[in-house]
């Protein structure tokens, strides 16, 4: 039995058939959790060492960082069976709409930093740091998500069932 499958198995009715009928979004999902993390972790290390008075380059690197680990996971797991394109376009089209996705992340903590004002001196360092997580790490995170599900089975892995669904570990 897969890990996928094992999962599955421990979630109760009606939610198992709903996470059944809407496995790609829960891996996708599960990948966006993982890249999360990675996410979380580059941007906080960086902006509390190196880039202490840039947290927008904070967040880009980290987000770059998080969208070339998003990459490998989704085409070889979240969309295993979907295609469509040959690799060298689909991972083009995947890092070009992962670029989009880069302003629609950063969006929330410019609007918090430059628009809201929302930073030293302005607000304490307490208030500044939890404005950049709530804006960040989830608003932007929420917003990036539901534009790169949309885009990617639109754009990038748009034909379902087209690769060999050869079964992976873990799956």
């Amino acid at each position: 039995m897969s890990v996928v499958e094992a999962v599955l198995t421990r979630i109760p009715q009606p939610y198992r058939d709903v996470a059944i009928r809407h496995r790609e979004f829960v891996k996708f999902a599960f990948v966006g959790g993982t890249t999360w993390v990675i996410d979380t972790a580059v941007f906080l290390l960086l902006k509390a060492t190196v880039l202490v008075e840039k947290p927008l380059t904070a967040k880009i690197i980290a987000v770059l960082v998080a969208t070339i680990v998003s990459y490998v996971l989704n085409r070889e797991w979240s969309f295993r069976t979907r295609g469509g394109r040959e690799r060298h376009h689909e991972a083009a089209l995947f890092f070009l709409i992962s670029g989009i996705g880069v302003a629609v992340y950063t969006a929330p903590l410019a609007i918090s930093r430059y628009v809201l004002d929302l930073k030293v001196p302005g607000v304490s360092l307490l208030a500044q740091e939890i404005a950049d997580f709530v804006s960040g790490q989830v608003l932007g995170v929420l917003a990036g998500m539901a534009f790169r599900w949309w885009a990617f089975r639109r754009f990038v892995f748009p034909d379902e069932n087209v690769r060999r669904q050869v079964p992976v570990v873990g799956d």
